[in-house]
């Protein structure tokens, strides 16, 4: 009995790439990452949502070894991430926030140091590999400074699969680019996902956030909410209410101090107005129900859940 158990434990372990228990990190007298737990299983992409300054890249930074952190344990990808940094680095593939290749280089060169830092085997027959899969082969002598937003983004990914890594950390990948860079960019990390690589992805875009298998949402260095987007969605306990009309500038003014509303958020045509104590929101919105103003009950979106988690978060700043 004793050993199926054992068994069972280290066959659960063994699914998770990522297992971390209490990472905390500090700099100065500011908690940066407040006892941190994440799970997440291999060949899953998973969302890591946050405002500016709550310690996500920070968190990234401690799961690949480059920076150690001040309490918790853990492993990345069955390394300790206490003890085994170095051997963590090897096996992740870390996009960080800004381009950070050599511009005076092109394509095909900045692959090729790549490839010589990780001492990849097959070298160059790794970086045709990379070139090919990621659409950069008739650009490949193109200099990197001269790239576009989305054919840089394009070699970052490139570079941090040539060592083919076992798991992903990315860094707010697709900020600054075209919609149908994004697009591309997100079919190349499913593709990945089927393939079991494991993808841990930074986002401020709600329509990203929902394409992840789970997500976890922090603020201000302290986890608030993790699940798949309809058990995170769910345990809010929001309502919301939709505000159709003429003036709604003026309709927000007046009923964000009212009993109930907690926010109030202008969509499009719409006002989006959500708050906890559903009879007292209804009470306060069907004030606005006449012949110019419609009020309809819909469902919370992703959005209006982390608006209103983020509203209620304390900045450690202060």
């Amino acid at each position: 009995m004793s050993n199926s158990l054992d068994e069972l434990v280290s066959s659960e372990a063994t699914d998770l790439a990522i297992d971390v228990q209490g990472a905390t990190k500090r700099f100065g007298g500011r908690t940066v990452v407040n006892s941190l737990e994440m799970q997440v299983k291999r060949g899953e992409i998973y969302g890591f949502l946050g405002p500016n300054g709550s310690g996500k890249t920070t968190f990234l930074r401690v799961l690949c070894g480059l920076l150690r952190p001040d309490g918790g344990s853990g492993h990345c990808l069955g390394y300790d991430i206490l003890t085994q940094s170095t051997e963590i680095k090897r096996h992740v593939g870390y996009m960080t926030q800004r381009f950070s290749f050599y511009e005076d280089l092109s394509i095909e060169e900045n692959l090729n140091f790549i490839a010589r830092i990780y001492e990849v085997r097959e070298r160059q027959a790794a970086v045709e590999q990379s070139l090919e899969r990621l659409g950069l082969t008739d650009r490949r002598r193109q200099l990197a400074g001269v790239l576009s937003g989305g054919w840089k983004q394009r070699l970052a990914l490139a570079a941090c699969l040539i060592h083919k890594p076992q798991l992903l950390l990315l860094d707010e990948p697709t900020a600054g680019v075209d919609p149908k860079a994004r697009r591309d960019f997100w079919e190349e990390i499913y593709h990945l996902a089927a393939e079991g690589l494991t993808v841990l992805i930074t986002t401020h875009y709600m329509d990203e956030a929902e394409r992840c298998h789970r997500l976890a949402y922090i603020a201000y260095g302290n986890l608030l909410t993790r699940g798949t987007v309809d058990e995170v969605v769910r345990r809010a306990g929001l309502t919301t209410w939709e505000l159709t009309g003429p003036d709604l500038a003026g309709v927000a003014k007046e009923i964000r101090p009212l009993p109930g509303v907690e926010q109030v958020v202008a969509f499009g045509n719409t006002l989006h107005v959500s708050g906890r104590d559903s009879a007292r929101l209804e009470s306060s919105v069907m004030r606005w129900q006449s012949r110019e103003h419609r009020c309809a009950l819909i469902e919370s979106s992703l959005e209006d859940v982390f608006i209103s988690l983020m509203d209620q978060s304390l900045d450690n700043f202060k």
